[in-house]
């Protein structure tokens, strides 16, 4: 969600969730861990009241994330995903944060930024519901995907066939194959669905077929189809125009003021 019109964020929860998306993704960054600041507990909070069946996948970009267990889960926090590069001593304290998640009822999730190697993981993989592989340096959105993270990916779904694997970070129709192909299976993304132009229903399944086809080996005439494209938009005639917006031959409305508009479908934005 870190790229939809964050000053209305609860419409775009909504039509994000109404496009076909299964979650919303909540990127909360504290300023510390990663030097950017989004948004805390009361945001999440407030957000759960407008879209209350949704599945909030917490990506916790913080540098204390035990701090933060209680407070995201009052708020609605469906799953915490806390980085294991915010742990100071991984082995005493993760199994700890695990505990207090899950005491607090929700999924547990570990992100592992890109120069972090997938073998630090191994020793939690059984407390864990879910691994998310950044393909970008976590803090900003926007970012160019890195390629070169796939073995960590393919690395995990070998090892671990049934684990939920996420990916995020320039993930879109041109690069989501390479991720699918390597196992994973929740796709996080933000840019190429909230860009200007973009057809959020088109974009999500086109990743969701991705994951079909590479991930569950499905063939092509079995994919779950891709939306029809809005029926195209008729501009009004001139005489139309004229009697609906204006009461003379100037070029002012009646309310009183000089106005623009564009008539076409999302092909001509």
């Amino acid at each position: 969600m870190l790229a939809s019109d964050l000053a209305d964020l609860a419409r775009e929860a909504q039509r994000t969730l109404q496009n076909g998306a299964d979650y919303l993704h909540l990127d909360v960054m504290d300023g510390v861990f990663v030097p950017n600041i989004t948004w805390g507990p009361p945001v999440v909070e407030c957000l759960r009241k407008h879209v209350e069946d949704a599945f909030f996948d917490c990506h916790m970009m913080v540098s204390k994330p035990l701090e933060y267990v209680k407070p995201m889960a009052k708020a609605g926090g469906s799953q915490y995903t806390f980085h294991i590069e915010a742990v100071e001593n991984p082995k005493a304290e993760i199994p700890e944060l695990c505990d207090a998640i899950r005491k607090n009822n929700m999924k547990v999730g570990i992100a592992l930024s890109p120069e972090t190697e997938v073998e630090a993981l191994s020793p939690f993989v059984s407390l864990i519901d879910m691994v998310l592989i950044m393909t970008v340096k976590p803090g900003f959105g926007g970012q160019k995907f890195m390629p070169n993270m796939m073995p960590k990916i393919l690395t995990l779904r070998e090892a671990h066939p049934t684990l939920d694997i996420g990916v995020d970070g320039g993930l879109g129709p041109g690069t989501v194959d390479a991720a699918a192909r390597a196992g994973a299976n929740m796709i996080v993304a933000g840019s190429a669905c909230f860009k200007p132009g973009a057809r959020m229903d088109e974009t999500i399944m086109v990743l969701r077929r991705s994951v079909q086809k590479h991930g569950h080996k499905r063939k092509d005439e079995d994919l779950s189809p891709i939306p029809a494209p809005p029926p195209a938009t008729e501009p009004p005639s001139p005489d139309r125009l004229r009697t609906e917006y204006f009461d003379s031959d100037s070029d002012c409305s009646i309310a009183g003021g000089c106005f623009m508009m564009h008539w076409g479908g999302p092909s001509d934005k």
